[in-house]
C-alpha cells in the first residue's frame, strides 16, 4: 500500500481517510496514548499567529488543529482544508468546532490567492503526499511574507536499542487497535508503512530549505518518531 505511486497513492490515501473517518480522532488519542493533543497546541504556538489572523490547517482531517488554533488566537479565521471530504463532516458534527471554515482543497492545488494567510500548518499529511516539494511550495505561496508553515508528522524510528520495540508498535500494535477500533487493519497498516519509508526528519527540514524556507527548525518527540517542523516564508 505504501509502495503506491502517483494518481493510485493519492486515490488510496483519500478513500482510506473516508473509511475511518469516523473513528479517526479516537485512534489518534489511541495511538498516541493522548500525546496528539499535546503536539497539536505546540503547533500553534509554533505558527505565531497574531490577532485577528488567517490560518490554513490543510489535510485537517476533524479539524483538530484549525480549532486549536482558534482557541489560543482571539478573532482568528480558522480555515480547515482536506481533499476527504468525509473527514471534515465528522469534524464538522463536533459543535465546538463550528468556527472552522471547511474548504474542500489538495495541497499540491490549493484553491486560494497567494499571500493570504498568516500560517499554514498540518497534521499527518506529507508523508502522504505525492510531491513533497510541491506541497511545500503551494503552501508557502499561500502564506504572507514572514509567515510560517508548521508540520506536525511522524518520522522513521532511529537506529538505537528502542527501534524493535518502536517497530512491534508500528507493525503489530496499531494495525491490531485499527481493527479492533474502526474494522479496518489496512488504514492501519499503511500509516505505519508510509512512516517508515517517509523522510527522516533532517531530510524533511532540508526539503523545506530547498523550496526557500528560511529559520527551518524541527523539535522531535515521542522517542523521535513524531517531530514538529517550522519555516518561515522570507520578508
Amino acid at each position: 500500500m505504501a509502495h503506491l505511486q502517483g494518481e493510485e497513492r493519492a486515490q488510496y490515501v483519500q478513500d482510506m481517510f473516508a473509511r475511518i473517518a469516523g473513528r479517526y480522532d479516537t485512534m489518534n488519542r489511541l495511538m498516541t496514548f493522548g500525546q496528539d493533543l499535546k503536539w497539536r497546541r505546540y503547533v500553534i504556538a509554533q505558527a505565531r499567529l497574531p490577532q485577528n489572523g488567517r490560518l490554513l490547517d490543510i489535510a485537517t482531517g476533524t479539524g483538530d488543529i484549525a480549532y486549536e488554533g482558534w482557541q489560543q488566537t482571539p478573532g482568528l479565521q480558522a480555515v480547515g482544508g482536506d481533499f476527504t471530504v468525509e473527514m471534515m463532516r465528522a469534524g464538522q458534527h463536533i459543535p465546538a468546532r463550528h468556527a472552522i471554515q471547511w474548504v474542500g482543497a489538495d495541497t499540491l492545488a490549493l484553491p486560494f490567492s497567494g499571500d493570504v494567510f498568516d500560517a499554514v500548518t498540518s497534521g499527518f499529511l506529507m508523508r502522504n503526499v505525492i510531491d513533497v516539494p510541491g506541497a511545500l511550495r503551494e503552501q508557502m505561496r499561500v502564506t504572507k511574507a514572514g509567515g510560517h508553515i508548521v508540520i506536525l508528522e511522524s518520522s522513521p524510528p532511529k537506529d538505537n536499542w528502542l527501534k524493535p520495540f518502536i517497530r512491534i508498535h508500528l507493525n503489530t500494535i496499531i494495525p491490531t487497535l485499527g481493527q479492533l477500533v474502526t474494522g479496518n487493519g489496512d488504514a492501519y497498516r499503511y500509516l505505519p508503512d508510509s512512516t517508515q519509508q517517509f523522510l527522516r526528519p533532517e531530510q524533511l527540514a532540508e526539503a523545506m530549505r530547498q523550496v526557500g524556507l528560511v529559520n527551518v527548525r524541527y523539535k522531535l518527540f515521542m522517542f523521535g518518531t513524531i517531530a514538529i517542523h517550522t519555516g518561515q516564508k522570507p520578508a
